[in-house]
């Protein structure tokens, strides 16, 4: 497209914002004026009571309205969380994410970019704030991302076609900022400074946009066109555009095995900010993201026949705010001018110290005469009249009813006694403002989706970045490299089943995250409000402050209260500390590395003890082989003897008879008795013999009696 058919579109696009936002800007400015800068009163009757001598007192109260809304939005900041969506994404990359934005909006001082958003959205009706890139350091090519603030949010003009009420449908959009010449030229060059005007300017509407005496405006046109690209599914999960699907990469891919299983088209939108005057183009830049980084806060928003009207919080009261100055200054008038009440007397009365008489209003003199018989009197005065004091309380009413907004929300002392009436008074006063904090809300979850959308295009090569916690502590990342992963002790993971270091490799370029914004109290109050309530579980229940004295020390703002909750945490037992010191668990290892070694021995001596035992149940088993042949000899030794000893009966047996006639019977019959048990023990030798029983393995295991 030729460069005087963009001058001619940008020109037809900026005419139509501006048009559309005529009306909601000259609101808007009127309301700034009226609340931000106390201009209440009309210009004419200001310049005629100024030349009356009359008083034009302006008690802005609207301010106390806006600080208590814009307060309490700061004091309860959306913050936003990312959560994994699909198989490729993980929940520690996600809390690197969370981290890294963190970070970012810690480094832009994020903070004032909403803040100032907010408070103009309370006090005219609309603010903005935006994203931008920057390289990380003058000597660095890393980008990283911004939150900047927009101070002037008469500064931006919206899409005027838009409905959505976070901008996330803007498809066009100017950002302008008027320069003097020499700022121009040192911006831009000396050439781009000559601007034929009245060629390019038809009319003086568009002149007047601009042009303004020597000062040229710039304007930065973002364009969000939707279009198509084919995207590829390969065989190992992966999506990869088919424009970045180079044939080095797919001669890589397919070594590896990897191949394309299917495709198809789809949408996608491609955003570039051209940087122009009225007349030319000069110059043209290509956005990585889908959005147009430009974020506005909406108030309270009203869309009548399809025109949207954006109204501040003060809008309708106003007239009340001039009301109550008008009367708050007509009782002032009165009780100013009480002293100047005349002095009453005859003619010719106050010819006599005339000078005293004339300055009787305004000095203190010891005496003053008079002519005549009667002495002057001074008119009385009745005091600020009721009713003037009436209508300017009727007037303060009006404001509070229009806002919504009453005593207890601005802190004033009310009727309520209890803290739980107060609160609720208070509940009430939030309740009825509190969709301003919720379009700021609003605008921080699509601020959150532009930097999802920025993220893996901003940091996908491998790089250090900082990430910080959220209670403000910082932490160093590398992307796209294993790195061992901690646990909530800070100690490296450990794998029960091969005891390596657990590592993860942080690839933000890789699966889809979603996030959620919530709006609360900031982590100070939170850590202040958990501190307080701790404190108070303890004094119920004074046994376990020795378990948690570490945790409430970390929740104090006090100087040291780190140090001390690190020596409350080394008092703790292992069990409660949630781990071990890192000597006593190294030392647990080793015990254990000992302990599996002792039981591989004792396995070996087990076996070994096996072969020994089965020794020594052969020797006994020989043992008793050995006992039954001696007994068998004694047997037999005894049968010997008992053969003898019978031969030797035999041959006495007629000298057994006679001396059985001399008495010596008895003697006899004892001898027959021992050799009848001799015989007996003889026989169990010889038919009880023992023998040895041998196991499955063939070893000697016992010896048993025989059984014939």
């Amino acid at each position: 497209m030729a460069e005087k058919d963009i001058i001619a579109e940008a020109r037809e696009a900026f005419d139509a914002a501006y048009e559309s936002e005529k009306d909601n800007r000259r609101d808007a400015l009127d309301d700034i004026r009226f609340a931000r800068l106390s201009e209440q009163w009309d210009q004419n009757v200001r310049l005629q009571r100024e030349r009356e001598g009359r008083p034009c007192l302006t008690i802005n109260k609207l301010t106390a309205f806006t600080r208590q809304v814009v307060n309490d939005a700061r004091q309860n900041k959306p913050s936003i969380k990312v959560h994994p969506v699909d198989d490729q994404a993980d929940k520690r990359t996600a809390d690197v994410m969370n981290g890294l934005i963190r970070n970012v909006e810690y480094s832009s001082n994020a903070d004032v970019a909403y803040d100032t958003a907010t408070e103009d959205a309370v006090c005219m009706g609309w603010g903005y704030f935006k994203i931008d890139l920057d390289y990380a350091h003058n000597d660095a090519f890393d980008l990283d991302i911004l939150i900047n603030r927009v101070s002037d949010p008469f500064s931006i003009y919206g899409d005027p076609d838009s409905t959505a009420a976070d901008s996330s449908d803007w498809n066009s959009a100017f950002e302008t900022e008027w320069m003097k010449q020499k700022e121009f030229e040192k911006a831009f060059g000396k050439e781009a400074a000559k601007i034929d005007w009245e060629s390019y300017c038809d009319g003086a509407k568009s002149r007047e946009q601009w042009v303004k005496g020597d000062d040229v405006l710039v304007a930065r046109w973002w364009q969000r066109e939707e279009t198509t690209r084919k995207i590829l599914k390969m065989s190992d999960g992966q999506v990869l555009a088919a424009d970045s699907f180079d044939p080095d990469l797919q001669e890589l891919m397919a070594l590896q095995g990897v191949t394309v299983v299917g495709e198809r088209d789809s949408k996608y939108f491609k955003v570039t900010r051209r940087v122009l005057t009225g007349q030319e183009e000069l110059a043209l830049d290509k956005w990585p993201g889908c959005y147009i980084p430009i974020v506005p806060v909406y108030g309270d928003e009203v869309d009548v026949e399809g025109k949207r009207y954006f109204r501040s919080l003060i809008r309708d009261a106003k007239d009340a705010q001039r009301m109550f100055n008008y009367w708050r200054t007509a009782s002032t008038e009165l009780v100013a001018l009480s002293p100047k009440a005349p002095w009453i007397g005859p003619k010719g009365a106050f010819k006599t110290d005339r000078n005293k008489w004339s300055t009787a209003n305004t000095a203190t003199h010891q005496y003053i005469e008079y002519d005549g018989n009667m002495p002057p009197q001074r008119m009385h005065f009745d005091g600020p009249p009721a009713g003037a004091l009436q209508e300017a309380l009727n007037a303060s009413d009006d404001m509070k009813s229009v806002i919504g907004m009453y005593d207890a929300s601005l802190g004033a002392k009310s009727n309520e006694t209890s803290g739980r009436a107060i609160m609720a008074r208070q509940r009430e006063g939030d309740i009825a403002t509190y969709h301003f904090q919720d379009n700021m809300t609003r605008a921080i979850r699509h601020a959150g989706r532009i930097l999802l959308d920025l993220i893996p295009k901003v940091y996908k090569d491998e790089r250090i970045v900082r990430t910080i916690g959220e209670d403000g502590t910082p932490d160093i990342v590398p992307l796209k490299r294993p790195i061992p992963v901690k646990d909530a002790n800070g100690q490296p993971e450990v794998d029960p089943q091969t005891q390596q270091p657990v590592t993860h490799i942080y690839d933000l370029a890789k699966g889809k995250y979603d996030l959620v914004v919530k709006a609360g109290p900031s982590f100070t109050s939170r850590r202040e409000e958990a501190a307080m309530q701790m404190t108070e579980m303890i004094r119920a229940y004074p046994q376990g402050a020795p378990l948690v004295a570490d945790l409430i020390a970390k929740h104090f703002d006090w100087p040291g209260a780190d140090e001390i909750a690190e020596r409350f945490k080394a008092m703790l037992p292992p069990q409660a500390a949630g781990g071990m010191p890192p000597e006593l668990e190294q030392a647990m290892q080793e015990s254990q590395q000992t302990i599996q070694q002792l039981a591989a021995e004792n396995e070996q001596l087990k076996a070994d003890h096996s072969i020994d035992e089965g020794k020594l149940k052969i020797d006994a088993a020989k043992l008793e082989v050995e006992k039954a042949k001696l007994a068998i000899e004694q047997s037999n030794l005894a049968i010997e003897q008992f053969r003898a000893q019978t031969e030797r009966m035999t041959a006495a047996a007629p000298i057994e008879a006679q001396e059985r006639e001399h008495g010596h019977v008895d003697q006899s019959n004892a001898m027959f008795g021992a050799l009848a048990q001799a015989i007996d023990n003889l026989a169990q030798a010889q038919v009880a013999p023992k023998r040895i029983v041998r196991g499955p393995d063939g070893r000697a295991s016992h010896t048993e009696t025989v059984i014939n």
